[in-house]
């Protein structure tokens, strides 16, 4: 099965993930998209420190009534610093029948030379970046020097293909803005979040009561 991957703090899960997670499935022809939590991120603190836990657990309440969203645990179930290249080797280890697409935004694509063993990751799985629309630069200019050349264009799929076969896939994606951080404040300030989180997802966070004031 091709399978996307779709990592993040998730703290919490908005509409904007789900939204972006529709548009891969579809353009791609995805069979399903796994939502992976991390468990520690490599390059910023979580805020509010609420734990692996409540963010798999919101994660699970958003994609419940979804048949080809799936939460995943193995990266809490690694524990420690979630990097991204030993999460997709592990995948690749547990799940070889199974194609790997893993989806990263447009700012993570331009910060990728800063990820650990970041050079593996092109040879374990298609990358797909998303991007707002009326991007117009190109993926080739946005890769890290010391690998550019590992790639070709290929012009039957229009896509960046690296030597070992996957391929670098350019999505524009149309959700409105919003962002954990902005939900995370609206909750703090008492404000409504209706529009902007699954109803599970709010129910869960106020049965909880995370995201309150002091």
């Amino acid at each position: 099965m091709k399978i996307g991957i779709l990592g993040g703090t998730f703290n919490p899960i908005h509409n904007g993930h789900l939204h972006i997670a529709e548009e891969v499935l579809r353009c791609c022809g995805l069979d399903q998209v796994w939502f992976m939590p991390t468990c520690r991120p490599p390059h910023k603190q979580l805020a509010d420190e609420v734990s692996f836990a409540d963010r798999l657990a919101m994660v699970e309440a958003a994609v419940a009534e979804t048949p080809h969203f799936f939460a995943s645990d193995l990266e809490g179930q690694r524990g420690g610093t979630s990097y991204s290249v030993e999460t997709l080797q592990q995948l690749c280890q547990q799940y070889p029948e199974h194609q790997f697409y893993f989806i990263m935004g447009l700012d993570s694509f331009q910060d990728i030379g800063s990820w650990k063993e970041y050079q593996k990751i092109f040879s374990l799985a298609h990358l797909i970046v998303t991007a707002r629309p009326g991007f117009s630069g190109s993926l080739r200019e946005l890769l890290p020097v010391d690998i550019a050349n590992c790639f070709c264009y290929d012009a039957e799929s229009e896509n960046l293909r690296h030597r070992d076969g996957f391929s670098i896939i350019s999505i524009t994606h149309t959700c409105r803005d919003v962002s954990s951080t902005d939900v995370r404040q609206k909750l703090i300030d008492g404000r409504d979040v209706d529009a902007f989180i699954p109803p599970a997802v709010n129910e869960y966070i106020r049965r909880h009561g995370l995201y309150q004031k002091d």
